[in-house]
C-alpha cells in the first residue's frame, strides 16, 4: 500500500479553493474598496488643505494672504481661470499640494506646475470656506466647510 493522494482528491481540494477564492472575491467587491479607500483620501486631503488656509489666516491676523478666495466655484490649479493657492501653503504650512488621487490630469510637480483636481469656494454673507472633490466616487459629495 501506497500512502498519499490521488490525482482525484487533490483536483478535488484544488476546485474548492477556486470556487471559494470566487466566492470571497465576488462578496468583497474589490472595486468599491478602491473607490472608498480613494474616497476616504480626498476628505484627508480636503482637511489638509482647510488645516493650512486656517493656519495661514492664523499666523496673518485673520487675513488669507493669497489674494481673495473665489466666491464661485473654483479648481485649485495654476492656469487662467483657476484659483492658484500652492504658493501660498506651499512649504510654509504643507510640504506638498494634496491632489486627487484619481483624477486624470491631478498631480503635484511644484508650485508652478499643479492641479489638485479640487475646488473652493468663499461664502461671502457667511465669510465659510468650502473645499469640494467634484471626482469623488461611489456617488459620494465629499466637501468641508471651516
Amino acid at each position: 500500500m501506497r500512502k498519499g493522494f490521488t490525482l482525484i482528491e487533490i483536483l478535488i481540494v484544488i476546485g474548492l479553493i477556486v470556487i471559494l477564492g470566487g466566492i470571497a472575491i465576488m462578496t468583497l467587491k474589490p472595486g468599491e474598496l478602491l473607490a472608498r479607500g480613494r474616497n476616504g483620501a480626498r476628505i484627508s486631503h480636503l482637511h489638509t488643505i482647510a488645516n493650512a488656509i486656517w493656519q495661514n489666516k492664523s499666523d496673518n491676523r485673520g487675513i488669507f494672504n493669497c489674494g481673495s478666495i473665489p466666491t464661485s466655484t473654483t479648481k485649485m490649479a495654476v492656469g487662467a481661470g483657476n484659483y492658484d493657492i500652492a504658493p501660498c501653503l506651499v512649504p510654509a504650512y504643507l510640504p506638498n499640494m494634496p491632489y486627487d488621487p484619481n483624477t486624470a490630469g491631478a498631480h503635484f510637480s511644484s508650485t508652478t506646475d499643479y492641479d489638485t483636481g479640487y475646488n473652493i469656494i468663499l461664502n461671502a454673507s457667511t465669510s465659510r470656506i468650502t473645499i469640494s472633490a467634484p471626482n469623488a466616487e461611489l456617488n459620494e459629495i465629499i466637501s468641508v466647510t471651516r
